[in-house]
């Protein structure tokens, strides 16, 4: 909790401090993002991982800290406006580790910033291709990390996709990039569900889907 305390203070004063134009001091703004999401994944917060009485008890003394850096996180990345586009590729595996935390809420309140930053890239350049490339190079290490399940995928396709929608420009690019995300996302799960199973059966059917 006093970690969160000295995080959110630093927050507050990267924003009343260094975000105008003559005083952003991007390594200062990398270092709370890495920072914040260091923060979001430890261990310590993990709370699906402890015994139900061990969570309720945290919950009720503390909540769900993870829920509220991810908050912050999500706005202080709003906050940067035409900033943006400098911490695309080099923010995106980092926000990729944050969405991938099996808390529902969290999920569904930092997945859309993947679009943010689709739409940022395609503005300035007319494609998302650094990000997209980016993301699917990191989807795979994650996955294969033990990170990721189903809820994940189907939240990252609804999500993303009604995202697009909203966005003549995007629609097309942004429906066929969501498609191979899910895609690759499936058999990226199959592999490790097979891998981590005893019987190994459909292994070399599971490694040809994906290759």
């Amino acid at each position: 909790r006093e970690f969160l305390r000295a995080i959110n203070h630093f927050a507050t004063t990267l924003t009343e401090m260094f975000l105008s134009d003559s005083d952003f001091e991007l390594q200062l703004w990398n270092n709370y993002f890495h920072l914040a999401v260091a923060f979001l994944t430890q261990d310590s917060l993990q709370l699906e991982n402890f015994s139900p009485a061990k969570r309720n008890s945290i919950l009720a003394k503390y909540g769900d800290m993870r829920a509220t850096i991810g908050a912050s996180i999500r706005d202080m990345w709003y906050s940067l406006g035409q900033r943006k586009i400098e911490f695309i590729p080099g923010m995106v595996g980092p926000i990729l580790e944050m969405t991938l935390v099996p808390e529902l809420e969290l999920r569904k309140s930092t997945i859309p910033i993947f679009f943010d930053m689709m739409l940022c890239e395609h503005r300035l350049s007319g494609s998302f291709s650094r990000f997209e490339d980016e993301i699917l190079r990191r989807l795979d290490s994650e996955v294969e990390g033990g990170r990721g399940d189903e809820q994940y995928m189907q939240l990252f396709k609804s999500i993303l996709l009604s995202c697009c929608q909203s966005h003549p420009e995007l629609a097309k690019p942004g429906e066929d990039f969501v498609r191979l995300v899910s895609e690759l996302l499936e058999r990226l799960l199959d592999y490790r569900a097979v891998m981590n199973d005893e019987n190994k059966t459909y292994s070399m059917s599971c490694t040809v889907n994906l290759l």
